[in-house]
């Protein structure tokens, strides 16, 4: 596949090259398998097992007889079975074409969740860096888009580390579930197979290291695959999320992030101040449409008895896809928080432009503390913010002069209140825990 997006790592697994020969691979431990149990002679499994390469058996060969077949597994199977000679008799003895397709696509998914599980701990690192570096830089905590109370960068990027850290065990617990494989036949049954079909079908597994569908139709359970496609659909809006908030912070009304930007990057062909946060903007992009991916993978799920081809088409689009794009964003995301300017004077001084609004809640708490009831505190500090707001001056100006206020609290206390640094929680505690949990 010639992506304009993705790692050549991820690309390779989805090559025609590299399904060919994941196909083969499972029609050699399919004839090892007969084999062992004494279907096949020893000398001819081991002669189709040596001709399943794609050196022998060639993409261009099976293209070719794929052309007159119309059929891209009996297209292998002819092509694999003239390479084999003499025993090419027993080629794809006893199986159906969706037993080498299902455990083929087992074969390149594990190899992709292996990508996904090291690139999502690449980011995971660069979080807790970027966490227990700046675990005492304050800036604003936003809701609803607007300044709510301080915090620090270190826990904001704390949380994303965590939500990183999630991903990869869903990864890992997905994995036995998504890759396993089926050799019993047509409609599951086995029969073509003989009395030691489940003998063979084990042996074939143990021999690919894939786990097996326990009980099979003629396909394995398409509620495996729409796990995993929502797997990676979750992935991707996290780091849609991740991307999202560089794009906010780099505002230009806000400032306090950026994107690094290269001595000779252009960021608008007309307007030569511009320096864009395009990667962030490209992984948001990206992210919607592996989220796409989701309604055809559940779409897949119900097929009509024992199967049909309807899920066919769309998962050939839709695995390598939602992997490879995967694996890009958050390749990306490690690439953009790994290199990201981070302005604290900037943070500050967003802080400050709230003329002391933010820290309400830190004087409604201060005051509590000293025996007023919270709820008449909270009547208190609003009324003083309101006033402030109102006359456009600082909130600590209002309360040094508040009469309510200056029963409970010293000017000296009230300074002290107003201070964001002195209003951060266990924010710091809560950075450290999960730098330490996530490294250890």
């Amino acid at each position: 596949m010639d992506f304009r997006y993705g790692r050549d790592e991820m690309k390779a697994i989805f090559s025609e090259e590299a399904r060919l020969q994941a196909l083969l691979d499972v029609e050699a431990a399919l004839a090892k398998a007969h084999a062992a149990v004494g279907n096949v002679p020893g000398k001819d499994a081991m002669a189709i097992a040596k001709a399943a390469t794609v050196d022998v058996v060639t993409l261009k060969a099976v293209r070719k007889e794929e052309e007159r077949t119309k059929h891209d597994i009996a297209a292998l199977v002819r092509v694999l079975a003239k390479k084999s000679g003499d025993s090419g008799g027993y080629v794809h003895l006893g199986a159906t074409s969706a037993d080498i397709n299902d455990t083929a696509t087992a074969l390149q998914v594990k190899e992709a969740i292996r990508i996904l599980v090291q690139s999502l701990r690449e980011l995971k690192k660069v979080f807790v860096d970027l966490a227990k570096e700046h675990k005492g830089t304050v800036m604003l905590g936003r809701t609803h888009g607007l300044a709510a109370v301080p915090m620090t960068f270190g826990l904001k990027i704390a949380v994303y580390a965590a939500e990183t850290n999630r991903h990869i065990t869903r990864l890992k617990e997905t994995l036995p579930r998504m890759c396993v494989g089926k050799m019993l036949g047509a409609v599951g049954t086995g029969a073509a197979l003989g009395d030691k079909a489940l003998i063979v079908q084990r042996r074939t597994m143990e021999d690919l290291e894939l786990g097996i569908e326990e009980a099979s139709t003629q396909i394995v359970g398409r509620d495996r695959y729409a796990e995993f496609i929502s797997v990676l659909a979750g992935i991707s809006a996290s780091m849609e999320k991740f991307a999202t908030e560089v794009r906010n912070l780099q505002r230009t009304e806000m400032g306090e992030v950026e994107e690094s930007f290269g001595a000779k990057q252009i960021g608008s062909s007309t307007m030569a101040q511009k320096r864009n946060p395009i990667t962030s903007e490209n992984i948001c992009g990206l992210a919607r449409i592996v989220r796409g991916f989701v309604h055809p993978a559940l779409e897949n799920v119900p097929l009509w008895h024992e199967r049909d081809l309807t899920n066919s088409s769309a998962e050939r689009f839709i695995i390598p896809h939602a992997c490879i794009l995967t694996d890009d964003i958050v390749a990306k995301t490690a690439n953009v928080y790994g290199n990201l300017i981070v302005n604290e004077e900037r943070m500050l001084e967003n802080v400050e432009a709230t003329k002391g609004q933010v820290m309400v809640e830190a004087v409604m708490t201060a005051l509590a503390a000293k025996g007023m009831d919270r709820q008449e505190a909270y009547e208190v500090t609003r009324k003083c913010a309101g006033k402030a707001r109102a006359k456009d001056i600082h909130l600590l100006e209002v309360l040094l002069k508040d009469k309510t206020v200056k029963k409970h609290l010293t000017a000296k206390e009230i300074r002290k209140t107003m201070d964001p640094a002195n209003y951060l929680g266990v924010s710091k505690k809560i950075v450290a825990n999960i730098v330490k949990g996530l490294r250890d």
